[in-house]
């Protein structure tokens, strides 16, 4: 039995997917991060905000609310960058071979060079 987290993976499943446990290791520091981002982020944005709110006074419910909402944004994106990076790492181990991220080559139209004619009959110009 393979250990990941608190889950028990079968042997069986393991030698199949040899980089189960890469994977899995990948993952856990991509939810680490995530929450080391909150946790540091919340604290910097409130920190930066208590010098701020001298010149711009406002309640701590909005400092609390701004720091937290920001800093769940920034833990977001972190989160979500680092398991697309586990992801590529999952189908390099599975496939061998590394996936294509570009954005989809979208091709021109052509462009007519005479007039058309519409599907009653008519010419357009």
């Amino acid at each position: 039995m393979v250990n990941i987290g608190l889950t028990k993976v079968d042997d069986a499943v393991a030698a199949k997917h040899p980089g189960l446990q890469s994977y899995t290791a990948c993952q856990s520091r991509a939810f680490m991060k995530g929450t080391g981002t909150f946790i540091v982020g919340a604290g910097a944005l409130f920190a930066v905000q208590s010098v701020l709110q001298k010149k711009l006074p406002y309640p701590l419910q909005w400092n609390l609310l701004i720091s937290i909402l920001a800093s769940s944004v920034g833990s977001y994106a972190v989160t979500r960058w680092e398991t697309q990076k586990c992801s590529d790492l999952w189908i390099l181990l599975e496939t061998g071979k590394v996936p294509d991220r570009s954005p989809p080559q979208v091709s021109e139209p052509a462009l007519s060079t005479g007039p058309e004619k519409t599907k009653y009959g008519d010419v357009m110009d």
